[in-house]
């Protein structure tokens, strides 16, 4: 007999034997008066319901200047690449703070909006039309024009990665 519904899910909200979500491509899409934005269904389909049964996540603070948002599995697996240990240096505790006390847990309203906090649109700088960027275990939310800035950057960097693996193993040539 095979498990179904929420009684078969773990602690992090995935059902038994499932992989972690991975977010992959790009959307525009703007924001409206309430701060509110649309996720596109592709996203909404790999997060987790809570217990009432709706789409949730965690958004915080992302690095670069964008939103990050991810399951709350995602969340805590990207939290322990970072040094959580209470008594760390001081550099780690700061790092700590900024993270943490930008989390905001969130759920998905009934037309699969996402409301971002004032405090992360600042941080983000994000006006009207944001990017969202599957980004493996995240998805970054990024003001557009913050997005678009940065184009030749990504590209140089995926240029540089391209022509550096596809050179021959300790650079002879053979």
């Amino acid at each position: 007999m095979a498990s179904s519904g929420a009684k078969w899910q773990s602690a992090d909200g995935r059902s038994e034997g499932q992989v972690p979500a991975l977010f992959i491509g790009e959307s525009r899409h703007p924001v409206d008066p309430k701060n509110r934005v649309f996720l596109p269904k592709r996203f909404q389909a790999l997060l987790p319901l809570d217990e009432e049964g709706n789409r949730a996540g965690v958004l915080m603070r992302g690095f670069d200047g964008c939103i990050d948002l991810f399951t709350r599995q995602g969340h805590s697996q990207a939290l322990s690449k970072v040094n959580m240990d209470t008594y760390g240096s001081r550099g780690d505790r700061n790092l700590q703070r900024a993270m943490l006390r930008s989390g905001h847990d969130f759920t998905l309203d009934a037309s699969g909006r996402l409301l971002l906090p004032a405090h992360l649109i600042e941080i983000a700088g994000i006006d009207r039309d944001v990017v969202q960027v599957g980004v493996g275990e995240r998805i970054e939310i990024w003001a557009a024009e913050r997005w678009d800035a940065d184009e030749a950057d990504r590209e140089k960097a995926f240029i540089e990665f391209n022509s550096n693996s596809t050179e021959e193993p300790g650079g002879q040539g053979g």
